[in-house]
Order: C-alpha cells, then structure tokens, then sequence
C-alpha cells in the first residue's frame, strides 16, 4: 500500500512546488488565455510561499502534489493546485483538499474555502464541486467556487455528543442531509440522538444496524428524522435501493457511515467526522463519560449553507 503525506511547506521548497505546477498545468488541454500558473518561477513560488505557505504532497516519499495557500480577507484561496499526471488516481487531490481545509483552521480567524478554475475544463470543476464548494461568480473564463471552513469541537461526555447534536438541529430543516464518520464506537449514534432531542421526533433514537433505516416522526410541526446505517450496505447502489427519494424534501435524513456512499443524495449536506483516542473503549455507537474525548468536525457543504 502506498504511503501518502501532505506537509505544510515554505519557501525553502520552491523549486519543488514549481516543477510540480509546471508539470500538472502544462499536462493540462491547451487554453486561451494560458494558465497563469506557467509564468511562474522558483521566485515568483518562493514569494508566494514566504507570504501564505503552502502544501506538498508525497507518494512513498516523492513529491507529486502541491498547492499555494492565499489567505485574502476572510477567505483563504487554494492557488496553483495540481498533481502530477502520474500520480492521479491515487487519492492525492481529495488528501490535498482535506489538509488544506485543516490549515485553514489553524491559520485561524477564515470563513470560507475557496478556488478558481477554468470554465474549459469541466471536470476541475466537478471536482471541486464533488469536495462540496459551489459557485459564486463567474468571470469567463474563470469560475469562483467556495465552501465554508469546517468547526471543530471538543466533546468529552455522552451528555456533551447528545448536547452537540441537539445545537446543530436547531439549524435544520427539511430536506437537509447529515453525513456521519467516525470508527466503531465514536459515537455516531449518541450524536443522532441528541439530533432527535433537538427535531422533538418521537421514539427512542438507536443504531439502525439490522433494519438499514427507521423513521422518527414529529411531536410538532418540525421535520421527522431518518436514521440510516450504511455499515452492510455495499455502495451508493444499494443505497439507492432503500429509496429514500420519497422522504428526502419533507426529513433530516442522518446517514451514518456515510462518507462516499451518501453523498449524491442532495447536492448539500452536512459531513460530520467523529474521531476519538484510538485507545479508547466503549461499545458501539455509545460515548460513555470514561473515554478520552472525542472532537467533532462539521463542515458545510453545498449551497444550503452559504448564508451560514
């Protein structure tokens, strides 16, 4: 299996970042007017670096990927993103993105992502809109696409998971889509019950392993809850066969284990990432108040949230 990093670098890796650039922009269709990225040299790279810094990642220790970070406002840009043509198709662009996403957390004091391509190459711009951003101006030939940073919060008691998950629903609304990662034990399940505390849904709130899904309905006016378990499910396919067209507009649909399954549900969602100790015990689905804490990522995907 090979072995993929992403670090943080500095003008000290210049003349890496521009062999990079030039090799992924110049791999590219020809364009008119010429990407921008080819006028750069290791000065011009090592300027950029000096002022934002930016990422290199590696394949087995070699230097395939790279980009520039531009922080402007409350915006931090990815500039001069590429891969080399060798190294595609080995998750280096999503590791990229992911990094990136976390260095605009600790630069701190940046709301939003973002990213300009090229109107001409569609997929680029697919790519950046299956990572969750969206466009917001379009200047041809150049296309803006952005997306929120992510939050991060620090939860170290099962109350404090229920607590969390009861905040965020007060943000929700029908037709919105919740995406929940995290290992055996993280405490998905705790999280989605305090979502049903917060949406007043009724009934008890638990792992829908051996039914793939169950439906909590409203004590009020609010949307109900569906509950999914993509653990056994073997692909979005099957996914699709529990036709879940029918409640999407009018629930909240949860879907746990769902990263790279649920996704193309709604073209917005909310992706939530549980991560814990890995030394730490509990049973499945469940944070009791004796493990280490576990840190909650939300992140904001798509349109819905572009007010938020």
């Amino acid at each position: 299996m090979s072995n993929l990093t992403v670090r943080r670098v500095g003008p000290e890796s210049a003349a890496v970042v521009l062999a990079i650039v030039h090799e992924a922009f110049g791999s590219r269709p020809p364009l008119d007017p010429p990407a921008d990225a080819l006028t750069e040299t290791e000065a011009s790279i090592a300027t950029r670096l000096a002022l934002g810094g930016g990422l290199v990642a590696r394949l087995d220790g070699v230097p395939v990927g790279a980009l520039l970070l531009d922080a402007v406002g409350d915006s931090v840009y990815l500039r001069r993103f590429g891969v080399l043509t060798a190294a595609r198709g080995h998750g280096v662009a999503r590791a990229m993105v992911q990094a990136a996403t976390e260095a605009a957390v600790t630069i701190g004091g940046h709301r939003w992502l973002r990213v300009v391509a090229r109107e001409e190459l569609p997929q680029t711009v697919g790519f950046w809109v299956h990572r969750g951003f969206w466009q917001t101006d379009r200047r041809s030939p150049y296309v803006e696409l952005v997306r929120p940073v992510p939050t991060f919060h620090e939860v170290r008691t099962a109350d404090d998971m229920k607590a969390l998950g009861a905040r965020v629903a007060t943000a929700l609304r029908p037709g919105d889509l919740v995406v929940l990662t995290g290992d055996l034990g993280a405490g998905k399940t705790t999280f989605t019950q305090g979502l049903g505390l917060g949406l007043g849904v009724e009934g008890a709130v638990t792992s829908p392993t051996f039914v793939i899904a169950r439906e909590h309905r409203s004590r009020g006016d609010g949307p109900e809850l569906v509950h999914v378990d993509a653990y056994r499910l073997g692909g979005a396919a099957e996914l699709d066969d529990l036709d879940l067209d029918t409640s999407l507009d009018s629930a909240v649909t949860v879907v746990e284990w769902g990263e790279g399954v649920a996704e193309d549900l709604a073209d917005s969602r909310l992706q939530i990432r549980i991560t814990r100790d890995p030394v730490s015990s509990g049973a499945r689905g469940e944070v009791t108040d004796e493990v280490e804490p576990r840190t909650v990522e939300i992140l904001r995907l798509g349109p819905r949230w572009a007010q938020t």
